[in-house]
């Protein structure tokens, strides 16, 4: 159980760490992601600084980054690539999360980790993906943000969990989407802090934009 833990830890580092917003900002326009825009690693950044396929490759690349990581973990434990959650799948998955932010190839500067983390949840709830679209859409049409409008997604998964899996054994799921929730949104704070001070203290503008253009 050691081993498989610890190989669950680092191929969930090493994958979380693949720094794809950083790669296709050198190879496309030779720019450091992270030193233009809002500085984040992501694709929201990717597509106002690099464009929009540059953005939708980032986008399934750091979703994908935590299923692969959980798929090769069971994989090498002798797990089904189907099971249910369980210990490692979480380990795996949280690893995951902390490689985005803290990769090893870019000295442990990288990006907030929501991409990775929705990616990880949608594949352990799947059930979810109705009901988390619908959440995203309306968020979008009403304030025209789409970091607020994904990064209300890290709030539904918890309600989510609990409305739909809790007859699964969905406790784990619960607890898990909580705190990486949590532990994602002290990641946003500063950020946060920044757009409250471009826009005059104005949260109202902060979570309502004019158009999707717009940034702060």
């Amino acid at each position: 159980m050691i081993i498989d833990t610890v190989i669950a830890i680092i191929t969930g580092y090493i994958f979380g760490s693949i720094p794809a917003a950083y790669l296709i900002g050198r190879l496309k326009k030779g720019i450091d992601i992270r030193e233009v825009g809002s500085k984040n690693m992501g694709a929201l950044n990717v597509y106002y600084e690099v464009g929009r396929i540059e953005a939708v490759l980032v986008s399934l690349a750091d979703l994908s980054k935590g299923i692969g990581a959980i798929l090769l973990v069971r994989w090498l434990s002798g797990n089904s690539l189907i099971a249910p959650f369980d210990f490692l799948t979480g380990i795996a998955g949280v690893a995951a999360v902390i490689g985005h932010i803290f990769p090893v190839f870019l000295k442990f500067r990288g990006g907030k980790g929501g991409a990775t983390t929705i990616g990880i949840l949608i594949f352990l709830m799947p059930r979810a993906i109705p009901f988390l679209f619908i959440v995203f859409v309306i968020a979008l049409v009403f304030t025209r943000n789409p970091t607020f409008s994904y990064s209300l997604l890290l709030i539904v998964f918890p309600f989510v969990a609990w409305l739909i899996y809790l007859d699964y054994h969905g406790e784990p799921l619960i607890f898990l989407s909580m705190g990486l929730g949590i532990f994602l949104g002290l990641q946003y704070i500063p950020r946060l802090k920044e757009m409250h001070d471009k826009t005059g203290g104005d949260w109202r503008k902060v979570i309502k934009r004019r158009s999707l253009k717009e940034r702060f």
